[in-house]
């Protein structure tokens, strides 16, 4: 008999909320992480009383009510809404592109202006879109996609808007209201306290082993449980048999800053090809923080390397024909069930994440 009913790899939130779910069943779980904390990409770490999201801001949105109900179980949210600033050359922009970032841009001041505008420059596009800039300029004009999405894209993406597909950018909302909500979901916030706190509660039902690496000690970890959870790079769970897949990579420079307010906004775009970072997050403005002192983190893009973290999925049709070989692979084995971004190449956001995981619980527990 196994010492354990479920092994599961990685302590984010696909495997925090597969475990929580599976030790309520009364199964006897262990969780490995080759980091040395919980949490995933949402961690939270406090830094001069403040809790720093150490891989990027991560705000925790929803349409679905079950879903933040369910969150609701192991945290409170505050009030916190996205309204990111995008700084172009040192020019300021509100984000989502609404009529405040249309004043901005052209100093119109009615709907109609604005639609007047941005058709005006649409017509520049003849025929079906060929890339990216030609999909983007289709749906918001030139003056925008030059200013506020080619830049910022092309070092999201290491390449050239010209060489990346159209299909990245389906549509761009725009808003003819004075409205600088970045989200369209009935139910946002940041967990006061921190993301940290809620894989505490999450994992508190489960064992818990960091700096761990899997794939590394596969012999001697395989046939610890009956069933293994796997939220690692698919990829390379079967020795990139077919290949690497591509991700995009991230790195951040955080500093402490001797002032009480860098620059009066949780999240700046830098939407300028010349800067070299995307954007910097002032941590202390997702909880209305009022320390003394702030700390900020510069948000540099990066190539993907085996050796590196990887981030994002790139989605594009060469890796989603790569993927669906590995995917083949996965659905033949019995044991081992692959979830989460890495696991199933998919750019999730939070609530994806807990939807794909309670899904698997369903398949699995029930």
């Amino acid at each position: 008999m196994a010492e354990y009913d479920f092994l599961i790899v990685g302590a984010g939130m696909f495997g925090a909320v597969f475990a929580h779910e599976a030790s309520a069943c009364g199964k006897r779980c262990l969780v490995i992480d080759k980091r040395s904390h919980i949490g995933g990409n949402c961690y939270t770490e406090k830094i001069a009383g403040i809790n720093v999201h150490k891989y990027g801001a991560h705000i925790f949105r929803t349409a679905k009510p079950e879903i933040w109900h369910y969150m609701q179980r192991f945290c409170e949210f505050n009030n916190f809404i996205n309204s990111p600033i995008a700084n172009y050359h040192g020019e300021l922009y509100n984000m989502p592109f609404n009529m405040n970032t249309f004043y901005q841009m052209w100093g119109v001041k009615t709907p109609a202006e604005a639609m007047q505008r941005i058709e005006s420059q649409r017509s520049i596009i003849n025929g079906h879109p060929k890339n990216l800039e030609e999909q983007a300029i289709s749906l918001v004009g030139e003056d925008i996609y030059r200013k506020l999405i080619q830049g910022y894209t092309e070092k999201q993406w290491g390449k050239s808007c010209k060489d990346l597909p159209a299909s990245i950018i389906r549509r761009l909302p725009l808003r003819f209201t004075f409205d600088n909500n970045y989200f369209n979901d009935p139910y946002q916030g940041i967990p006061i306290g921190g993301y940290t706190a809620i894989f505490e509660k999450l994992l508190a039902g489960s064992d818990v082993k960091l700096a761990v690496e899997y794939l590394e000690n596969r012999s001697s970890l395989y046939n610890i449980a009956d069933n293994i959870i796997y939220t690692g790079t698919i990829d390379s769970y079967f020795d990139y048999k077919f290949g690497s897949l591509e991700y995009r990579s991230l790195r951040f420079d955080t500093k402490l800053l001797d002032t009480s307010n860098y620059q009066g906004v949780a999240v700046m775009n830098f939407t300028d090809i010349e800067t070299p970072y995307t954007r910097i997050i002032e941590h202390k403005h997702f909880e209305f923080g009022q320390q003394l002192n702030t700390v900020i983190s510069y948000e540099y893009p990066l190539d993907y390397q085996i050796s590196s973290e990887p981030y994002y999925p790139i989605e594009d049709p060469l890796n989603q024909t790569c993927y669906r070989q590995y995917a083949e692979l996965a659905s033949q084995q019995t044991k081992v069930h692959f979830g989460g971004r890495l696991g199933e190449y998919k750019y999730y956001d939070m609530q994806d994440t807990i939807i794909s995981a309670l899904q698997l619980t369903n398949k699995l527990l029930i």
